[in-house]
């Protein structure tokens, strides 16, 4: 007995699209004949046969939204998610929410079970695993099925989707000009995400700002790693040198940068200014001095990531060309910063 053959196969046999072989096969009108009689004749071939409960979980709305997060413990997710599910629930959709733990295979796996009718379409930030390793086929593969993705934050430009971004690189050329601006001249750069899409901008951005005021990079008051635990193994070396400004990329590495300064007897911000990026309950009122921040509006990030995906659920228009939409972000001053 001869295997059934997959839309996908079909697809990847013939060179088109999987939208162009369901088409085909459905004798849309948008689809010419001497092609359709290609694929007709070429699915019969290998023994295709439609799925016939599965094109009834396709065609059946189940108003419902998957959400995959990398890190829960992330105040910025959490903001998020709270953003996605107030449109939500406007819009009447409910919603799930997963958590791929920065793992490439546990996001794909996520995808692959939800998309098989549990939900309508996906709001993601890319895995950590997924970044690093460029894999981005598993995103590819679902929306190539006919279910659309929106993703926020960590985005994989490769992948044609909708996209929602905050101005990474002049987030950070801002934040570090404004040290400059205060006074400092010795910028310290901290990152423990320097193998996120994210965190390069940021680090870019720094380095831009620098190029700006004519002042030289020095690599001894600069550390980008991989890892929280890595960083905070190296943060107090920096403190070494007569730095008078912290630059951190992620807000626990800015939180760790102000506790080791006041452990270390420096005050801040008389001493040393420092600026976080990020905007958690913890730098606004759980810390003293309390951190100035740049502000991601995480709520807003969610907000317009939902209105995009539903926005393209309810279209009865096909082809809609994808969008990439920029959140510009707030520099939040507080205590942490002071001119000299």
């Amino acid at each position: 007995m001869k295997a059934k053959a997959t839309l996908k196969q079909i697809a990847k046999e013939l060179n088109v699209s999987v939208s162009t072989v369901s088409k085909a096969l459905n004798d849309s009108p948008e689809i010419s004949d001497l092609t359709k009689v290609k694929i007709k004749e070429y699915a019969k071939l290998k023994n295709y046969k439609p799925n016939v409960i599965g094109l009834n979980l396709k065609n059946r709305k189940t108003k419902t939204i998957g959400v995959i997060i990398p890190n829960i413990l992330n105040s910025f997710f959490a903001k998020v998610f709270s953003g996605i599910e107030k449109v939500a629930d406007e819009k009447g959709y409910n919603v799930i929410m997963c958590i791929s733990n920065e793992s490439a295979e546990k996001e794909a796996h996520t995808l692959e079970m939800l998309s098989n009718g549990t939900i309508d379409g996906f709001i993601v930030s890319v895995s950590e695993e997924a970044q690093k390793n460029q894999d981005y086929d598993h995103f590819s593969a679902i929306i190539n099925d006919g279910t659309p993705i929106v993703m926020f934050d960590r985005i994989a430009e490769g992948v044609e989707c909708d996209k929602v971004i905050v101005d990474d690189f002049d987030s950070a050329l801002n934040a570090t000009q404004h040290l400059i601006n205060l006074g400092c001249k010795n910028i310290a750069l901290l990152s423990s995400i320097d193998n996120l899409s994210v965190g390069k901008l940021r680090a870019d951005g720094y380095l831009k700002a620098l190029e700006n005021n004519t002042i030289a990079v020095n690599s001894n008051i600069i550390i980008r790693t991989d890892a929280e635990d890595d960083l905070k193994d190296k943060i107090e070396k920096i403190f070494e040198n007569k730095i008078d400004g912290i630059f951190a990329i992620e807000e626990n590495d800015s939180v760790a940068a102000l506790r080791i300064a006041l452990k270390k007897g420096f005050k801040v911000p008389e001493d040393i200014s420092i600026i976080g990026f990020a905007d958690g309950i913890l730098a606004s009122r759980r810390l003293s001095p309390s951190l100035t921040t740049v502000s991601q509006h995480g709520i807003e990030i969610g907000e317009v990531a939902a209105k995009l995906l539903i926005d393209r659920l309810e279209s009865k228009e096909e082809d809609i060309p994808y969008e990439t939409v920029v959140i510009k972000t707030v520099l939040k001053e507080r205590e942490s910063t002071i001119k000299l």
